[in-house]
């Protein structure tokens, strides 16, 4: 017989992360620091500059991660 319940899904471990903001009230974009590709990001939405913050988000590692970020 088919069990039409759905199973449980596994609580996504998340944490405070190091974000961009986009400056611009208009618009609401965001990226990740360690996803970012320079050291003071433009938003790849509307260009215009971004703010460091943080968001409580999935953990995401990203293995390509530079240390060394070029401006």
């Amino acid at each position: 017989m088919y069990n039409s319940r759905k199973k449980p899904m596994d609580e996504i471990p998340e944490e405070i992360t190091a974000v961009w903001n986009c400056a611009s009230d208009t618009c609401n974009g965001w990226m990740r620091d360690n996803f970012a590709f320079s050291v003071e990001p433009t938003c790849p939405i509307c260009g215009s500059a971004m703010v460091k913050g943080e968001k409580k988000l999935a953990v995401l590692n990203n293995t390509s991660f530079n240390h060394t970020k070029q401006s």
